[in-house]
């Protein structure tokens, strides 16, 4: 039987074949997004029962979006942030440029 590891490279090579880089690209965001939502709600310490005190975002969506099994509005990928210090930015493709701070616009 594979290991995680090979079951990993297998599922990424079946994805390659059978997804558009779109596609590929928004599952990396909703990755990344998801990953730093969940960081930063461990690094102040926060349970999900407190972010929805503090957002009014039920826990059991705060669950359903950190297992990924559902993906929030942009206001409520805001709203979910801004009690742990974070927020969405805009930053240039090539890296280069100026972040913008979509919460302030």
């Amino acid at each position: 039987m594979a290991d995680k590891k090979e079951l990993l490279v297998w599922s990424r090579e079946l994805e390659a074949q059978y997804s558009t880089a779109e596609e590929m690209a928004l599952r990396d965001l909703r990755v990344a997004l998801v990953g730093e939502l969940i960081k930063a709600r461990d690094e102040k310490g926060m349970t999900q029962a407190r972010l929805e005190e503090l957002t009014g975002v039920k826990q059991s969506m705060i669950s359903r979006i950190e297992r990924g099994r559902s993906m929030p509005q942009v206001d409520t990928l805001i709203r979910l942030l801004a009690p742990l210090g974070k927020t969405l930015g805009i930053v240039s493709m090539d890296g280069q440029g100026v972040e913008k701070d979509v919460a302030s616009t």
